[in-house]
């Protein structure tokens, strides 16, 4: 009969007893280290959010960021946005050809001053029709491109509407780069396309190598000339740059310039975050920097990003003071700059969060001023004020400012600054400025040294 010995067993039940001890200490003591680093990377985080309306800025600011902060990464992307810039310059030419048909055959029947002036400077040029009908012909394959390489680039995702362009979500430069063997993710290191993109993009490149000569003569030609000075054809912001650029951008080794970046214009969906890590005062901060769809379907989405914002950077893009929404063609888009800010400066999830606004594309404010677009013919509240850029600029900003005063429910400072997205140097000295008041605010809140 087996016999137990009751003081060995008490001795080996109190050894398991001390090492769980030691090995729930130390599990415990490895949990707790864990906390604090992630509560110490949590402090070092620093979570900015771009608000404002399409086409106010956004994207382009947050590419000035990473310009100054990750060049690298900015560097690596090049490639990836050649197929954007020939995307812009197929719009364009779509959108001139378009703009001329309509022009030229209803100038006839338009009795109106403005119609009539129209038609007596275009009178010496005579008939125009047989040329346009020439140039249009000789287009037709680069036009063809346009809908087959937006799709491409954006990667199946479409919107309602009807509306035709590049609208892509957050990650959309891994959706186009060639996938890995396991088809995964994005290779590495390649900045290169994907065999979809990369055969689309080739043909592209080819057409309009072989009509350089057709799309330069159609934009310098005087009727087009004529039509844009009178602002019977509109176009996006970004396309006199390309169109100018035509001869550099038709070439075989065609690689985008940092200018070609900031100036391309690509439409976001939902949320894109981006991440930089800045240096100051000797330490590093992680800086989360949220770009969002800014049209008035999407602004819903910005909700979820609000609670632990640290900043909030405002665009409001004061040039568009003679344009009105894509999505209301009621409403003027200074009017919603100013209701969408009254909204954020009253959004109690905000109510904690550093605030920045910048009156942004002053550059074509300025340009839009000097051709004599007249504010109080689309703002007559502007009313016989001077229409110089000093009297405008002024009247813009102290309307937002207002609007702070009233509406701000915390009563915080706000700061406020004149920007053009394509100037480098004076971006990039208001990106460092608001970039460490962002984080100095921030040191303050979390009380980290």
């Amino acid at each position: 009969m087996q016999t137990f010995d009751a003081a060995n067993i008490d001795k080996e039940y109190q050894f398991y007893d001390e090492e769980a001890a030691r090995v729930s200490q130390k599990i415990d003591e490895e949990l707790k280290r864990d906390w604090v680093r992630r509560k110490d990377a949590q402090r070092r985080q620093v979570k900015v959010m771009l608000l404002g309306q399409a086409e106010s800025g956004k994207s382009t600011l947050q590419k000035q960021f990473q310009l100054y902060y990750a060049q690298h990464a900015l560097d690596h992307e090049r490639p990836l946005w050649r197929p954007v810039v020939y995307f812009n310059i197929l719009k364009a030419v779509r959108m001139i050809l378009d703009e001329l048909d309509h022009e030229l055959n209803n100038l006839s029947i338009d009795d109106s001053l403005e119609g009539q002036a129209v038609a007596h400077s275009l009178a010496p040029l005579g008939d125009l029709s047989e040329e346009f009908s020439g140039l249009r012909t000789k287009l037709v394959p680069l036009v063809a491109m346009e809908d087959s390489l937006a799709s491409e680039l954006s990667g199946g995702v479409a919107v309602t509407g009807g509306r035709t362009g590049v609208y892509v979500r957050a990650g959309w430069q891994a959706l186009v780069t060639p996938l890995s063997p396991n088809r995964s993710r994005a290779l590495p290191g390649t900045g290169g396309l994907s065999p979809a993109v990369a055969q689309v993009t080739s043909l592209a490149s080819r057409t309009l190598i072989s009509v350089q000569n057709e799309v330069d003569e159609l934009w310098k030609h005087p009727a087009v000339r004529i039509l844009l000075n009178n602002r019977r054809i509109r176009l996006d912001e970004s396309a006199p740059f390309f169109l100018d650029s035509i001869k550099r951008v038709a070439q075989p080794d065609y690689l985008p310039s940092t200018a070609d970046l900031l100036n391309v214009r690509l439409q976001t969906l939902g949320v894109a975050e981006h991440s930089f890590d800045i240096e100051l005062c000797g330490s590093r901060y992680n800086w989360l920097m949220y770009d969002v769809g800014g049209a008035r379907g999407q602004r819903h989405a910005w909700v979820p990003y609000f609670d632990d914002a640290t900043a909030i950077i405002f665009l409001a893009p004061i040039s568009a003071f003679d344009q009105y929404l894509e999505e209301d063609p009621r409403t003027n888009r200074v009017d919603d700059s100013l209701q969408l800010f009254t909204a954020i400066c009253s959004n109690k999830l905000l109510k904690n969060s550093h605030l920045v606004l910048m009156l942004n594309k002053t550059d074509l404010l300025r340009k839009k001023l000097e051709a004599g677009v007249k504010v109080r013919k689309y703002i007559t509240s502007y009313g016989d004020r001077p229409n110089t850029y000093a009297d405008v600029s002024e009247y813009f900003r102290a309307h937002f400012i207002q609007v702070h005063r009233r509406h701000d429910i915390s009563r915080r400072a706000l700061y406020v600054h004149f920007t053009s997205m394509l100037d480098i140097r004076a971006t990039q000295d208001i990106i460092v400025n608001v970039g460490e008041a962002i984080i100095r605010s921030h040191i303050a809140k979390t009380g980290l040294a």
